[in-house]
C-alpha cells in the first residue's frame, strides 16, 4: 500500500504563498503526528519532502523503518511568490498564471507541469520496489499531482480537491491495472 500524507498544519499567517519556503509546524503537531501514527500499519519505507513540515512527520513515522527524503515531493515552487500574501501578488501575474496554469511559472518558480513530471518519475520508481507500505509524506499540490497521475485524470481535475493537514489517503499500487499517464502534461 502507498500512503500519501500531507504535512501537519503549518505556523504561518493564513492568506500567505509558501510553497518551498521552509516554515515551522504549529503547536497543534504532536496530537496530528499522533493522529496519524495510530492510523498507519507498519511501514517498510518512509520518503519525504526536504523541508522541515515533512521531515519531522517523517522522522516520527520512521521510528521502525528506514526513512529517504526526496526532492520530487517537494510542493510546486512559487518562485518570487513565495511568501507573499497572495492578496499582494500583482493581479496581473496571477492573471497570467491562471491563464495558462500547467505551464506558466511564476518567475523564479516552476509549472505545474514540471511539479507533474517530478510527481510521474517518483510514482514509476515506487511502483517497482519491493516494500509493501510506504507512506510518501508530501504536500497539497504534490499529492493532487500524484493522484491525478495515478487515476489517470488531467491534473486540472484534481486542482480543486481538498486535501487537509495531515490527511493520508492510501493508494492500492496492486490494484492499478496500469503505469501513471504517460502523457504528463495532463
Amino acid at each position: 500500500m502507498l500512503y500519501l500524507i500531507r504535512h501537519t498544519t503549518p505556523d504561518i499567517a493564513h492568506g500567505i504563498c509558501y510553497g518551498q519556503l521552509d516554515v515551522n509546524l504549529g503547536s497543534s503537531f504532536e496530537a496530528e503526528a499522533a493522529a496519524i501514527c495510530d492510523f498507519l500499519p507498519k511501514l517498510d519505507l518512509v520518503i519525504a519532502s526536504p523541508s522541515l513540515r515533512t521531515e519531522r512527520l517523517a522522522s516520527r513515522l520512521a521510528i521502525r523503518c528506514e526513512m529517504k527524503t526526496d526532492a520530487r515531493l517537494l510542493e510546486k515552487h512559487f518562485g518570487t511568490w513565495e511568501g507573499v500574501a497572495w492578496s499582494d501578488i500583482p493581479r496581473s501575474e496571477i492573471d497570467a498564471w491562471a491563464l495558462d496554469i500547467m505551464n506558466h511559472a511564476p518567475s523564479g518558480g516552476e509549472s505545474a507541469n514540471q511539479v507533474m513530471l517530478r510527481a510521474d518519475a517518483l510514482i514509476r520508481e515506487i511502483t517497482r520496489m519491493p516494500e509493501k507500505n510506504i507512506a510518501l509524506i508530501s504536500h497539497a499540490g504534490t499529492m493532487r499531482a500524484m493522484l491525478a497521475l495515478l487515476a489517470d485524470i488531467p491534473l486540472v481535475h484534481a486542482l480543486d480537491w481538498e486535501i487537509s493537514y495531515g490527511a493520508v489517503i492510501v493508494v492500492n499500487l496492486q490494484a492499478q491495472v496500469r503505469h501513471p499517464a504517460q502523457n504528463s502534461t495532463k
